[in-house]
């Protein structure tokens, strides 16, 4: 049985941070890409940030990067994303995903076939 579980999620302040993290139970999380996406209430889901399994390299959307940063730990079976100059537009729900097709990274949500429950981000002062 595989899952995904996210924790981390709350309020922050504009400006301020939080972690988000995404454990994996069933399979390992190193095997396949990771994504994480989020949706906002009446919007559509989008992604937020990608690893890719063949060579480590992890990617951003262009309105995250340079705020939020993939990490790994191998030894715990879990993706962080640690989000920072947090802003009220990051308010959602935020979702990590596993693509276990072993095709190239891709980028968009069909290409994901595991996902986890969600955990919410509420950004405000």
């Amino acid at each position: 049985h595989l899952e995904l579980v996210e924790s981390g999620g709350g309020l922050a302040q504009p400006g301020g941070s939080l972690r988000l993290s995404c454990t994996a139970s069933g399979f390992t999380l190193d095997d396949y890409h990771i994504g994480w996406f989020r949706q906002a209430p009446g919007k559509e889901r989008e992604g937020v940030g990608w690893i890719n399994i063949f060579d480590g390299t992890t990617y951003y959307a262009g309105s995250v990067k340079g705020r939020f940063t993939l990490s790994r730990d191998n030894a715990k079976n879990t993706v962080y994303l640690q989000m920072n100059s947090l802003k009220r537009e990051d308010t959602a729900v935020y979702y990590c995903a596993a693509d276990t097709s072993w095709c190239p990274l891709g980028y968009e949500m069909e290409e994901y076939d595991y996902w986890g429950q969600g955990t919410q981000v509420t950004v405000s002062s």
